[in-house]
């Protein structure tokens, strides 16, 4: 299964330095049954894409806990198998955000991810995430005008990197 992996620059250099991409249970995303029957699509590229948002979505959490890290959402594209994830149910119906929400249980290693997807390094873009990564909670909490925010940063697509350009996008 095709699961994507919300993370930061930050973690994405401590993942490449020494191998794991954080410690399972890990919060990944993917398409799952909940996404396809919001989503209202048999396209499995849109399908995994609306995953990839969602993932997106979910590194601005990221970047609003960690202040030091630089201001541009990454995400990790892994194949996994299915036992190594757990559908979480019970969140996939309260917040149309945590549509393809799943655990990851088992540890994965950065070296097996099929790509890496990230904000282009502009000031335009590293502005409005950072924007949006401070009004990201005010948005869950149902704030309008923080959602604006949060979706000025959804309006910049994510970069795809192949794993042997992480040393480059890291630097």
């Amino acid at each position: 299964m095709r699961v994507y992996v919300p993370t930061t620059l930050n973690a994405l250099a401590l993942a490449h330095a020494e191998g794991p991409l954080g410690v399972a249970p890990l919060r990944a995303y993917a398409v799952t049954p909940a996404l396809r029957e919001w989503y209202l699509s048999d396209d499995i590229e849109e399908l995994e894409y609306a995953a990839l948002v969602r993932a997106a979505q979910s590194s601005l959490r990221l970047l609003a806990e960690d202040a030091k890290a630089p201001r541009r959402r990454v995400v990790v594209a892994l194949d996994v198998p299915d036992r190594a994830v757990q559908l979480r149910v019970d969140a996939e119906h309260e917040h149309s955000a945590e549509l393809g929400a799943v655990t990851l249980t088992e540890p994965l290693l950065l070296a097996k991810a099929a790509a890496v997807h990230a904000d282009a390094d502009e000031a335009g873009v590293r502005e409005d995430v950072a924007a949006a990564a401070e009004a990201v909670a005010a948005a869950d909490g149902g704030d309008e005008d923080a959602r604006f925010t949060v979706d000025g940063a959804e309006d910049h697509e994510l970069l795809w990197y192949a794993v042997q350009e992480i040393p480059g996008l890291l630097s």
